[in-house]
């Protein structure tokens, strides 16, 4: 995944990127490490918060129109489809944060502060980074 997403940001080919990518986590393994297990998190807390969420609003509207119908096999069905959901939105919201904490360390490194870098991330970028010497390739 991290390879996919290095040949996305530096246009390299893969082998290339993959490399790129293990050097970029091992210089960063403890960023890495905590964007990993607070990722983990949120996309559990996502994951069970949209699952419940959605199979709760399919009884309440099966008991509001149907009232007389066992709700158990709708149930089932509202269950199947909201983990479905679940898991595909979870991951594309996975994807996107180690894309940005990827996207956030090449800036770091290669000392870039452009107008694409949000204010607040660029003042942090800026107290951060290495301010002498800008980095052409990593």
């Amino acid at each position: 995944k991290n390879a996919y997403i290095q040949t996305a940001l530096m246009g390299t080919n893969f082998c290339t990127s993959a490399k790129k990518a293990f050097h970029l986590i091992l210089r960063n393994m403890l960023r890495f490490g905590t964007m990993a297990i607070l990722g983990s998190v949120i996309h559990a807390i996502g994951f069970v918060c949209i699952t419940v969420g959605t199979t709760t609003l399919g009884y309440l509207f099966m008991r509001a129109m149907h009232p007389d119908v066992s709700p158990f096999m709708p149930l089932i069905c509202f269950a199947f489809v909201s983990y479905v959901v679940a898991k595909l939105y979870m991951n594309v919201f996975g994807l996107a944060v180690d894309t940005c904490l990827q996207c956030f360390l090449a800036c770091e490194e290669m000392g870039l502060g452009g107008d694409f870098v949000p204010s607040c991330l660029k003042g942090f970028i800026d107290n951060h980074s290495d301010k002498g010497e800008r980095k052409e390739a990593w």
